[in-house]
């Protein structure tokens, strides 16, 4: 046989595995990306979602711009209130564009958790890793996509939130600079929190493989954990409470260090460790086991 002919054979090999370089086809990660986009934006549920989403961000801004106002006008009548509005310390009103946080990451989180345990409750595993025998690109396309997305739309949704609550702070002589340094560090730095919260999602999703269990892990973990601890007395819970993932975030968007706060490097640190880990195990697993 010739050195031409295995050329050919070998060209026509490498189209049909699809390497990623070249143009037959194949499952590249570019194409199974796509599909994977195209299976998130094509689902009448994800867009409800993602909707709510917004609405739940926009709404909750202009509700506490509005409650940041009431306080600040009994400020201005009572002594009492004065003394509890100077005790908040810092700008009030720089916080209200990301007052819905906590429920935008329940949402996108549960999103998450759907878009993976969905694959195997509904049987689409076996077509989908039938597809893309290696599975782990599949599952880092499915994780880029929800990540972007959370990124992206929380911080539309913070921004939004701002924009509307601007009228309303200006009702009470409150001002609210979007553009202010501070605005854009709790923007940038919720946002990535929110996408950090969806790929811990996507985890548990691999993980769990019930989209009601992993539901519920995720709201034990952001929601019922840092309320046990704080109700359990002892130190062991008082400083393992700083180490839960929800409570990274404010130590990275404070203007000055709290005391016995964790730095904002190592929230940063805990926050990397609570996606990374996760997703290793579910990678790992996601090889091991059938589907």
């Amino acid at each position: 046989m010739s050195s031409t002919t295995l050329k050919s054979e070998a060209s026509v090999r490498g189209a049909r595995t699809g390497n990623g370089t070249s143009p037959g086809p194949g499952p590249s990660f570019l194409r199974v990306l796509n599909s994977e986009f195209i299976k998130f934006r094509t689902l009448l549920s994800t867009l409800i979602l993602l909707g709510s989403t917004v609405l739940v961000v926009v709404g909750f801004g202009a509700l506490s711009a509005w409650g940041t106002g009431q306080f600040s006008e009994a400020a201005s009548r009572d002594p009492r209130a004065a003394a509890a509005f100077a005790a908040q310390g810092g700008d009030l009103a720089v916080g209200v564009p990301t007052s819905g946080i906590a429920f935008a990451q329940l949402i996108l989180g549960s999103l998450a958790v759907l878009l993976m345990s969905s694959e195997f409750t509904t049987g689409m595993a076996r077509s989908t890793f039938a597809a893309v025998p290696r599975r782990i690109p599949a599952f880092a396309a499915k994780l880029l996509v929800v990540m972007v997305t959370a990124f992206v739309l929380t911080a539309v949704s913070v921004l939004l939130a701002g924009l509307v609550s601007l009228p309303i702070l200006d009702n009470y002589d409150l001002k609210l600079d979007v553009a202010s340094s501070q605005s854009v560090k709790l923007l940038l730095v919720n946002s990535l929190y929110v996408a950090a919260v969806a790929a811990i999602g996507m985890a548990l999703g691999s993980l769990i493989r019930n989209s009601a269990g992993g539901i519920m892990s995720l709201v034990g973990l952001f929601f019922v954990a840092p309320i046990a601890f704080q109700l359990i007395p002892g130190d062991f819970f008082v400083e393992a409470r700083k180490y839960l993932p929800g409570s990274t975030v404010e130590p990275m968007t404070a203007v000055e260090h709290v005391p016995k706060a964790l730095e904002a490097w190592q929230a940063a640190l805990v926050l990397g460790a609570w996606v990374v880990i996760p997703l290793l195990l579910a990678a790992f697993l996601l090889k091991k086991r059938d589907v």
